[in-house]
């Protein structure tokens, strides 16, 4: 029976451990924090998940919020005008609902999961010099940490690494009480909120610890108006900063929160995420290979809504990679050609982020935007990208094929 150490118990970390255990490997998860600590804590993420991914969950039994979860079945989007009214308004529907489960809610259930099913579980911080002795006793070992000193094993790459700093100072609050948008009364929806030049709000339904909620997302350009929680100090006062931006910068989400009210004291976050890609093969002091996977070499700002998608993606091209490999050795051909296949996806969500965080925005991306308006059937394509970043690449990551097919469109071509 092949070993094999998993180095972080998050998304794609704990979702290829339980996989692999039905497959009849020896795996060992290693994680920095108990399942009491995570449920406890401070929430991580915004992870709404969408169809495809959840698709790899529920092949193993691993989507076990089904019912509980909020359906999320719609894309909408507004672009603030200069006057403070919304330039651009549209909505499209998702091809199959998305689930947003708060990770204080799945990580300790996916822990407890992986331990019944034999998979073992060592609470530890590892370091590097932990790391080289480890990496002697398993056939494989697998970095799925996104922080910490481990990730200094992968260096940048920088021929797929578009920027070097944060380009989002970011903010996480999650809430009671927000109600629908009018415009689709009937559905849950993933809301855009674009104020040019400050940055961007999202919203998306969620389920955490006390039930069904509503996740609000800041995305501030550093320096700008909506960077501006660094001097919040306690829970109530960051959901009154994030009330009083929405207020002022996007006036109708406003209008869906007369009875909000935080989920819990731990339900909110600030940080910033440095956009890189990573080689995946790290090298330790003794000479032992290690894997990078997901968060650890592949980092997305979470602005397009992917990071818990890729490591979903990453688990499931992971696993097969393992599977298919056989009782050969796992040397340093095997973890990039590993990589290789998880990237042939992630480079398009990579892309979708990379676009979406450029500032100014892409002429073309705001001319789709624009043109939905008067073509609603964009709207779904649009949606369909979000769904599946790789569609993407058959237009909109095109300037050319961008404005082609709104010229079909327009023509009623398309």
């Amino acid at each position: 029976m092949r070993r094999i150490l998993i180095v972080g118990s998050g998304q794609s970390g704990l979702q290829l451990g339980l996989s692999l255990l039905r497959h009849d490997y020896e795996v060992t998860i290693m994680s920095a924090r108990t399942a009491e600590e995570i449920q406890g804590g401070r929430v991580m993420s915004t992870q709404l998940m969408f169809h495809p991914s959840l698709e790899h969950e529920r092949a193993y039994g691993l989507h076990l919020w089904e019912e509980e979860t909020p359906d999320t079945g719609g894309f909408g989007m507004s672009v603030a005008g200069p006057d403070g009214s919304r330039a651009v308004n549209w909505f499209g529907s998702l091809p199959g609902h998305a689930h947003s489960v708060d990770q204080r809610l799945k990580m300790p259930r996916w822990l407890e999961e992986f331990e019944n099913a034999g998979g073992r579980v060592v609470i530890h911080s590892v370091t590097l010099s932990d790391l080289d002795g480890f990496a002697r006793l398993y056939d494989l070992v697998i970095v799925a940490a996104g922080k910490g000193d481990l990730v200094r094993l992968f260096d940048r790459d920088p021929t797929r690494s578009v920027y070097s700093a944060p380009q989002r100072a970011l903010s996480v609050t999650y809430v009671h009480g927000m109600t629908r948008r009018p415009e689709h009364p009937d559905v849950d929806a993933l809301r855009f909120n674009i104020a040019p030049g400050a940055g961007e709000m999202l919203t998306m339904p969620s389920l955490t610890t006390s039930g069904p909620c509503e996740i609000i997302l800041y995305e501030a350009v550093p320096g700008g108006p909506l960077d501006a929680f660094s001097d919040v100090r306690g829970p109530q006062a960051h959901l009154d900063r994030a009330l009083e931006l929405m207020r002022e910068h996007f006036p109708w989400e406003y209008e869906r929160c007369g009875d909000v009210e935080l989920t819990d004291d731990r339900g909110v976050l600030t940080g910033a995420v440095s956009p890189e890609v990573r080689h995946p093969v790290g090298r330790l002091p003794g000479g032992g290979l290690v894997l990078g996977m997901a968060d650890a070499v592949v980092v997305n700002d979470p602005i397009s809504g992917q990071g818990s998608n890729n490591a979903a993606r990453c688990a499931a091209v992971y696993l097969r990679a393992i599977l298919d490999h056989g009782d050969r050795p796992y040397d340093a051909e095997f973890m990039r050609d590993t990589f290789e296949a998880y990237w042939d996806y992630a480079r398009h969500a990579t892309t979708l982020t990379n676009m979406m965080l450029r500032q100014p925005p892409p002429a073309h991306l705001m001319e789709v935007f624009g043109a939905i308006g008067a073509y609603p059937r964009i709207a779904d394509r649009f949606a369909l990208g979000i769904n599946d970043a790789s569609s993407f690449d058959e237009w909109l990551f095109h300037e050319d094929l961008a404005r082609g097919y709104l010229a079909e469109v327009a023509a009623g071509r398309a």
